[in-house]
This record gives structure tokens, sequence and C-alpha cells, in this order.
């Protein structure tokens, strides 16, 4: 009889050591799917950026001197000052001026019937000469500025302007095409506009 006792305390101690293992075998077991799983809470939460596109389908001219409120659509899924952004939200805001252009300065996030107040803004979007300025008429005027420019700079020279030189002005105010193009801010639907919490 004695000989069974320690046979039936090896069984139990082997038994428990068995449970032991297959526990911590489960746990070693998903303990990396929810190691994956804060990862990417912590790498949304650092983010804090938002990739979006206009959400108007035409392309905008804006001048640099003037403030804009148009949306934006996130392209992808993020976190934004504090806030999850799903793909496709829309993003309320507006385009300020700023030194060399615009920027737009995001408001709140908007999507099913949530909405959500968030403080993000783009980098200045430059502006550029107007690309629509491209008329006969401003054209002949901006030949007229080359030309005339042509005639001091035969004067400077200190002969007479020559024909050579008017013609000569003419053409290359008229190759430039818009010098005298207001500039403005062009928004194209499909530019990523990268936004920074701030």
């Amino acid at each position: 009889m004695n000989t069974n006792k320690p046979k039936n305390i090896s069984h139990k101690v082997s038994a428990i050591a068995s449970a032991t293992t297959i526990l911590l075998g489960g746990f070693l077991l998903t303990a990396p799917t929810g190691v994956a799983r804060e990862a990417e809470q912590i790498k949304l939460a650092q983010n804090n950026t938002v990739v979006a596109n206009s959400a108007q389908q035409e392309t905008l001219y804006l001048n640099n001197d003037k403030t804009y409120s148009y949306n934006l659509v996130a392209a992808e899924r993020t976190t934004i000052d504090g806030v999850t952004v799903p793909a496709g939200a829309t993003i309320v805001g507006k385009y300020v001026p700023a030194d060399g252009g615009l920027q737009y300065v995001a408001e709140a996030v908007t999507y099913d019937q949530y909405s959500y107040s968030i403080n993000a803004t783009s980098q200045v979007i430059e502006d550029v000469k107007d690309p629509r300025d491209r008329s006969a008429g401003s054209i002949a005027k901006d030949a007229g500025i080359g030309a005339a420019g042509g005639a001091i700079l035969g004067e400077v020279l200190g002969d007479e302007a020559n024909v050579g030189e008017i013609v000569g002005g003419a053409a290359a105010g008229a190759a430039v095409g818009n010098v005298t193009a207001d500039r403005v801010v062009v928004i194209e639907p499909n530019t990523p506009i990268t936004l920074y919490s701030y």
C-alpha cells in the first residue's frame, strides 16, 4: 500500500504539470495576437496625420487672399487629434490665406451620424499664375509689355529701338503668355492633402 501512494502523488504532480503546460501554451499562443492589436492601436494613436482629397469633383481655382469653406474626404483610415477617422469620412474645414498661398484648416470629422471636433492643418499649398488666363487678350497684353520692354532696352543701350528689338520683345512677351495673370491656388480633385494635428 505504501508503494501505491508515491505513484498516486507522482501521477497528480504530472497531471498538474501537464495542465500548467497547456495553460501556458494557450497563453503563449494568444499573446502574439494581443501584442499585434496593441501595436496597431499605438501606431494609429501616434499617426496624427490624415491624407485627404477634395470633396469637389471639379478643379478649384482659389484666390490666395480669400477664405473658402470646402470639405475634404479622408483617403484612408487613421487617427488624428485623438479621433479615429475612417476612410471616406468627411473633413469639414476651410482654405485660409497663408504666406505663399493657402492652408487648409480642418475643424471637424463627420461620418454616419457622428461628428467630432479636430484641430489640424495642411502645409501651405502654393499659389501659381492662373493657368486659365491664356486668352488672346492676355497674350496680346503680355506681347505689348514685351514690345515696350524691347523699345526701352534699345534706348538704354544707346541706340534707337529698331523693329527687330520691338518684335523680339513682343515675341518674348507672348511666349511667356500669362505674365499679368493673377496668382491662384489650384486644387485638383485627386491631389492628396495631408493634414497634421497641432
